[in-house]
């Protein structure tokens, strides 16, 4: 029996009996005991000391403890000095008996940059770090590596086949351009002076008449339209060339957007009245529009361009304009032009009319009316800067050189049987999504982890990428993981094909149309229709109205068009 003094009455000792000798409890019921009390109870004597304190005798008096005797405090330990830490790598010092400096090793995948912080410095990032191109020496000129430039020929496939359905056939006309023909059309050459590329010299010897470098090919190519086209039955001449141009810019080169040298499409055509030439010029426009909206899934606006920027030597321009959200700037998507018949008169393009005494003035002769229109590889910076995000490229499914990847991700205690098994179903998914349409790769590196392959993926805008590990592989499923949301899905197998229906391909490998609705989000206002409509070409207006987006095909919505890859 131990007895304790009450904090409550200090004149009345009160008595508990206990199997087991505790601390004194805190006065208060439910409150923890104050800082002070704590500090009292650690400098409190061990229990077996306990017994020392004033026990109560048979007739109730207290006997006297002995005093507890405080143990003399023992003096610090000086602190040892902790040894040096080896060095990583097995390098030892620096041969003077310092330590190297231990260097963390960065992977060096990803982007430094946020879009929506310093907008400039991330897409050069992005552009690099993507593998889209390299940095040449000639400032303003830029490597298009396999990624950006298969992009290119996905864009240069599909609207090579809808102009050639029109009618139009491809050529190819030289790179030069001679100083007469170039300055044959005044204001067509003042629109291009300061940015036209000039070869004065060869090996070491002066040129007696310097050659230009094509800003572009209508003073190359007319002056041949002139011999080709002598009767109404030679109209009309529809030709168009995929090539290269030089523009000598000077304002700020940014790859895709504004270089020296670029690719693109340039059509050239020619007809016997005007309305053919206004007909072609909105035909071409719409298929432009297609180009962005079904290809790259980026919103545009169809409108027609003011005098002062208008082609040089044009009668009107038409374009398609994009809108990037985080300049707060619109930029030019693609051009058609109706020419007139200025340059026909300029380099003599005339013909004998059906009617003898029909043509100009009755002399059964006229001068073609004329159109250019091009597209280049600035439509896919425009898509690059419209969907790219903090993770890197964001590629619509039509244009993407890859829209599938397939990882295998065995662990460490993966037997071996299992890994073969697995790399066997990764063919079997690869096949299966192949015979399909779908552009897949597979990625079985054993130097990489998995985290790292996601990361390099979605640096490279992957649409869909398929994962299957050792547990997918007991329960038959594979996990889809789509790079515009993240969203992920489990698609289990059966009913042929690797577990990948027709309708888990339409919905997770053609994923355009959200790709372009998130993207319309951000489209500013038109303006008012009557801003672009002029007497002096088709009335277009500033925009082509657009309908509900549940209508449109970016919308949401799936429907049966996704069918026959239409968004």
């Amino acid at each position: 029996m131990v007895r304790s003094f009450s904090p409550r009455d200090d004149a009345t000792p009160t008595f508990r009996v206990c199997a087991f000798r505790r601390r004194p409890r805190c006065p208060l019921a439910h409150a923890p005991p104050s800082p002070f009390a704590r500090k009292q109870q650690s400098a409190a004597p061990p229990t077996e000391e306990v017994a020392a304190l004033e026990v109560a005798d048979a007739d109730g008096t207290a006997a006297a403890a002995p005093a507890a005797v405080k143990p003399a405090k023992q003096p610090k330990q000086p602190k040892q000095p902790k040894p040096p830490k080896p060095t990583q790598g097995g390098g030892g010092d620096g041969g003077d008996g310092t330590a190297k400096k231990v260097v963390a090793k960065e992977t060096k995948l990803g982007l430094s940059a946020r879009k929506g912080d310093d907008f400039a410095k991330w897409y050069s990032e992005l552009v690099v770090a993507s593998e889209l191109i390299n940095y040449y020496d000639v400032s303003g000129c830029y490597i298009l590596r396999p990624w950006a430039f298969a992009m290119w020929e996905a864009v240069q496939g599909w609207f090579d086949a809808k102009i050639k359905s029109l009618g139009v056939q491809n050529a190819y006309f030289p790179l030069f351009v001679t100083e007469d023909a170039l300055n044959t059309e005044k204001d067509h050459v003042e629109g291009f002076a300061a940015e036209v590329a000039w070869v004065t010299r060869c090996g070491t010897t002066e040129m007696d008449k310097p050659v230009a470098i094509r800003p572009t090919s209508e003073t190359v190519m007319y002056p041949y339209y002139a011999q080709w086209i002598r009767s109404h039955r030679d109209l009309p001449l529809r030709l168009n060339q995929w090539t290269n141009v030089v523009r000598w810019e000077f304002k700020y080169p940014t790859p895709f957007i504004r270089s020296r040298e670029f690719l693109w499409q340039e059509g050239h055509t020619a007809f016997a009245t005007k309305q053919e030439a206004d007909d072609e010029v909105v035909e071409i426009l719409g298929l432009y529009r297609q180009v962005y909206r079904e290809l790259l899934a980026v919103p545009v606006i169809q409108g027609k361009k003011s005098s002062k920027e208008q082609f040089a030597g044009a009668l009107y321009t038409t374009t398609v304009e994009a809108f990037i959200p985080e300049t707060g700037k619109g930029i030019q998507g693609a051009t058609s032009h109706c020419l007139g018949q200025n340059f026909s008169r300029m380099f003599g393009i005339e013909y004998e009319t059906e009617d003898k005494a029909g043509g100009e003035a009755g002399t059964g002769r006229a001068h073609a009316w004329q159109n250019s229109w091009g597209l280049t590889t600035r439509s896919l910076g425009v898509a690059i800067m419209t969907h790219g995000d903090d993770r890197g490229l964001v590629l619509p499914p039509r244009v993407a050189p890859k829209q599938c990847v397939i990882i295998p991700i065995p662990n460490s205690k993966t037997p071996p049987d299992v890994q073969a098994a697995m790399l066997a179903k990764v063919k079997e998914l690869r096949a299966a999504l192949e015979a399909r349409g779908v552009r897949c790769e597979t990625d079985a590196r054993v130097d990489k982890t998995p985290g790292w392959k996601y990361n390099a993926w979605e640096l490279k805008g992957v649409p869909v990428r398929v994962e299957l590990g050792p547990r997918d592989m007991d329960g038959g499923v594979v996990v889809l993981a789509r790079r515009d949301t993240g969203e992920c899905l489990f698609c289990f197998g059966g009913g042929g094909g690797g577990g990948f229906s027709s309708r888990r391909r339409r919905r997770f490998v053609f994923l355009g149309r959200p790709l372009a609705s998130r993207a319309r989000v951000c489209l500013p206002p038109p303006p008012p229709p009557v801003l672009a409509c002029s007497d002096d070409g088709p009335r277009l207006g500033a925009y082509i109205p657009q309908r509900p987006r549940s209508e449109t095909p970016c919308g949401f919505s799936f429907h049966t068009k996704y069918t026959n890859g239409s968004y």
